[in-house]
């Protein structure tokens, strides 16, 4: 009996003992990655959860040296890494997914997971995310240098011959769409390898070939004022203002403003104070004068019949060219000269002032009007108006005997006819433009300040005559010295 109770004993002890070891096993089995279980390329065999995050996250940290090259404007190439786009593993729930597998279910359900797996690995897809903030400051910093403006080719004139200077292609990178690209080619079709990206960038192709600008040789028109009596800085402006428009390029269908052309008028930009007309006034201004090198443009644009989009007449007549032939600019009032090639051809503006002072704007381009086509511009006056009074302004600043004196300035209206013949008869005759130049009373400053009150009076009543000779008069009266005592005799 007591052998009995020893042998039942001894075989519940092993019972025990193989009841237990499959229950160790099966819970250190629960614990590890099974056999054929991969994150990407990376066998998780025998890894608890946390060392197959740990060597998925290694292996994330490896890729940030991966060189990648973009290709940006003119296939230059800015080399940075996939660390420098904020690299990161983006679906981390694959470990448990994976720590799962061949677990769960009933015992059929797991067995056949087990026995897949002997079969064919179970790959869990590593998806990587970018910091899209750091994409773009890439792109900003780095990229965006790469970035230029399309120069169109264009001529040089050197001792009356053209010279072609080639062009230069434009490049903008669109940053907003290269931030889709780069993004969605890293978390998409990229293989983990070096690569390179091409950025959406835009390209602007120069225009002009040499073929095209050597056939601009003939003149369109060309027209020439003087200045011979203008001032040492006034001279400077009119001198200034052509060499800034000198050398311009206008393909087909450019504008041209001479205002953007010839501004700012600031000393950094070679320019003087000298007279200018201003609400009916000559002013001291920065860059008086320039108005002459806008209205010698318009002539000789007009004599090419390129298509004016913008001109104005002067507040007051000038006397460089007859009335309405004409173009002012102003910065104040917004005045501006435009025209338009409205040629087949490119056109070629020449400025050049010479040493007798005298400006001349050419343009060059392909004629083709036929030879027997003449083009004149006629001024037709339609009004004068002179002045019939004169007006005095009292200033208590300066003292009795000054007297400065302004010029009238006749106002006229009249308009300006283009005459276009054929073999030297008129075909046509048309209004170009009309304008009205105002009238501007010849007018005196008068100094009154004087401790004499009886002075005073009497130059006050002087000025209210209106007669700026009567003032003179009365003001050399005033201010005469008294006459010398007599000797007695």
């Amino acid at each position: 009996m007591k052998r009995m109770i020893q042998k039942v004993m001894l075989l519940s002890c092993m019972a025990a003992v193989l009841l237990l070891c499959p229950m160790e096993a099966k819970a250190k089995s629960a614990d590890t990655m099974k056999e054929g279980v991969y994150a990407g390329e990376l066998s998780l065999a025998g890894m608890t959860a946390e060392e197959a995050s740990a060597a998925v996250e290694e292996y994330v940290d490896s890729l940030k040296n991966v060189e990648v090259v973009l290709i940006v404007g003119g296939d230059e190439e800015v080399v940075v890494s996939a660390g420098d786009f904020g690299i990161s593993w983006s679906n981390r729930n694959i470990i448990e997914e994976a720590i799962k597998l061949g677990t769960q279910g009933n015992i059929v359900q797991r067995y056949k997971a087990l026995k897949d797996l002997e079969h064919e690995n179970k790959i869990f897809a590593i998806e990587l995310d970018f910091d899209v903030a750091a994409i773009d400051s890439i792109l900003a910093e780095r990229c965006t240098q790469f970035d230029r403006e399309a120069v169109d080719a264009t001529l040089v004139l050197e001792e009356g011959v053209f010279r072609v200077v080639g062009g230069q292609t434009g490049y903008l990178l669109d940053v907003e769409t290269s931030i889709d690209t780069i993004y969605e080619y890293l978390t998409g079709d990229w293989n983990r390898e070096a690569c390179s990206i091409n950025l959406d960038v835009s390209v602007t192709e120069p225009r002009g070939s040499e073929e095209e600008l050597m056939q601009v040789k003939d003149v369109l028109g060309t027209y020439t004022t003087s200045f011979s009596s203008s001032g040492q800085s006034r001279s400077a402006n009119v001198t200034n203002g052509c060499n800034l428009i000198n050398g311009t390029i206008l393909y087909p269908g450019d504008e041209f403003s001479t205002y953007e052309a010839v501004s700012p008028f600031t000393e950094k930009n070679g320019y003087y104070m000298a007279g200018s007309y201003l609400n009916g006034k000559v002013v001291d201004s920065l860059g008086g004068g320039i108005c002459q090198v806008s209205t010698t443009l318009y002539n000789a644009v007009l004599l090419s019949e390129l298509d004016v989009t913008e001109r104005y007449n002067h507040s007051m007549i000038v006397t460089y060219v007859e009335p309405s032939a004409d173009a002012a600019i102003a910065e104040s009032s917004g005045k501006d000269f435009k025209f338009v090639n409205n040629t087949g051809h490119p056109i070629y503006i020449e400025g050049h002032v010479s040493t007798d002072k005298k400006i001349t704007f050419t343009i060059y381009g392909v004629e083709t009007r036929p030879e027997s086509h003449t083009v004149e511009y006629v001024s037709e006056v339609l009004e004068v108006i002179s002045p019939t009074t004169e007006v005095l302004y009292p200033d208590v600043t300066q003292p009795i005997g000054y007297v400065s004196v302004t010029g009238a300035h006749i106002g006229y209206k009249a308009r300006l006819w283009k005459i276009v013949k054929e073999n030297g008869e008129e075909v046509s005759r048309e209004i170009v433009n009309t304008s009205s130049y105002k009238m501007v009373p010849r007018s005196a400053v008068v100094g009154v300040s004087t401790p004499d009150v009886n002075a005073y009076n009497e130059i006050m009543a002087a000025i209210g005559t209106n007669s700026i000779d009567h003032v003179k008069n009365v003001a050399a009266m005033l201010t005469a010295p008294p006459p010398a005592e007599q000797p007695p005799q």
